[in-house]
């Protein structure tokens, strides 16, 4: 959530931002009604500061009136202290109104894109920041999509996986099942390998937590929601992970503060029908390896840098061609200021499938979740919060299983071995 000190100081700055993400002039005007909204609530929070004031002062009189004998003055004062409490009473109700319609309209409002964000109204507007520059894989004539390699080698059923769930829910069997555990706890190690700590959170969250990440109200529709418990299943580990710090004060010595776990994720999404969404490519349930990061202002550009390496890392050590692209203002997600997604190849589908990405949210998580730092003079300031995928399984596996398949079944990269305990499904 944008910070209203900043919005009102600099309006046009948030007005171009929101440009970069398509808001049209119409749409603008939501930053200045958040502009008026906020001057109602700071003119009535004066007044009712000022009528407290003087009828605290008023009734300490009273009772001196009293005591002087002047009871008339007194009976004056006491009429006058009693008819400004039902204007304070109207006061603090209108306060609740205007303070719960300028948290709404904020809330409607998305990040401000960084500065090295391009303009683009979608995914066909994105830049690629790192190109694949080498060969891509050549398969066999023989060469199958993922879905087609399942059935062959009885490691993923589709079938069974719609049956006990519905369509877009898979299941893993065999040595499918032990290449998906391998795949979580090689990135696991390589996380901890890097310095980021392990947790296992809840995979469900209450409304705060999903409001403190900006899931609510932004991605209500896509999440899974246990009506009863009043509690949604995670889309991602980032939204557990990062509430450890909801409402927390840090110290900058805390600094920095890196986060690692696997959970499954839950995700109602709809999209395109056909090959695109087929197999693993869109599932309703997939595991992913988060890594979090909780940084001094001055130094998440530099963690994100430091991110993409480590993403950039696991991919090479899988040996999967990818490519890096910049996310234009149309497809930043609603509380990033900036998003690099990682590609990887798929040789048999022939197209290129997201596996990650890698997002600084600057202070606009922090916001939300009033997550804070002292600096060594004592005063408050909002952290910064990152985070990314490292990595995907679902899309990775089909990559894995593509692309290493030859005549004589499909070879396990090198690093997984230790893992899985076998080199190769055949």
């Amino acid at each position: 959530m944008l910070e209203i000190k900043f919005l009102r100081e600099n309006p046009e700055v948030v007005k171009a931002g929101l440009r970069k993400r398509n808001y049209d002039e119409n749409a603008l005007q939501v930053v200045d009604k958040a502009i008026k909204v906020d001057a109602d609530r700071r003119q009535s929070q004066t007044s009712l500061d000022k009528l407290l004031a003087e009828s605290n002062q008023a009734a300490k009189k009273i009772g001196a009136l009293y005591q002087a004998g002047d009871r008339e003055e007194a009976d004056k004062l006491k009429a006058i202290v009693s008819a400004a409490k039902g204007e304070i009473k109207n006061l603090e109700a209108h306060l609740d109104n205007t303070e719960k319609q300028l948290e709404d309209i904020l809330l409607s409002i998305p990040n401000i894109p960084n500065a090295d964000v391009p303009f683009g109204k979608g995914e066909d507007d994105n830049e690629v920041f790192q190109a694949w520059d080498k060969p891509l894989p050549e398969l066999p004539e023989s060469a199958v999509p993922h879905w087609d390699l399942a059935t062959k080698y009885n490691i993923i059923d589709f079938g069974l996986g719609a049956k006990i769930a519905g369509s877009g829910f898979v299941l893993f069997r065999g040595k499918g099942a032990k290449l998906e555990r391998a795949l979580i706890n090689f990135f696991l190690d390589e996380a901890e390998k890097a310095g980021y700590e392990e947790i296992i959170p809840p995979l469900l969250v209450n409304e705060a937590s999903a409001r403190g990440t900006g899931q609510l109200p932004d991605k209500d529709g896509q999440m899974y929601y246990a009506e009863k418990d009043d509690l949604y299943l995670i889309p991602t580990a980032e939204v557990p992970i990062t509430n450890i710090y909801r409402d927390v004060i840090l110290q900058e010595e805390d600094f920095p503060i890196k986060l690692t776990g696997h959970t499954p994720c839950f995700r109602r999404e709809a999209g395109a029908h056909g090959s695109e969404v087929r197999g693993l490519n869109r599932v309703h349930q997939f595991d992913k390896v988060e890594i979090v990061r909780i940084e001094h202002p001055s130094k998440s550009y530099e963690v994100l840098a430091e991110m993409l390496d480590h993403v950039r890392g696991l991919l090479d050590k899988l040996g999967l061609p990818y490519r890096i692209l910049r996310l234009c203002g149309g497809d930043t997600g609603f509380t990033a200021a900036i998003t690099y997604d990682f590609e990887v190849y798929s040789a048999a589908q022939k197209r290129w499938l997201e596996v990650s990405s890698v997002s600084n949210f600057e202070t606009y998580q922090s916001n939300r979740l009033k997550l804070r730092y002292r600096d060594s003079e004592g005063k408050r300031h909002l952290a910064h919060t990152l985070n990314g995928s490292a990595l995907a399984l679902a899309r990775i596996v089909a990559a894995v299983l593509e692309n290493n398949q030859t005549e004589d079944g499909i070879l396990i990269p090198k690093v997984l071995v230790p893992f899985t305990g076998f080199a190769v499904i055949n």
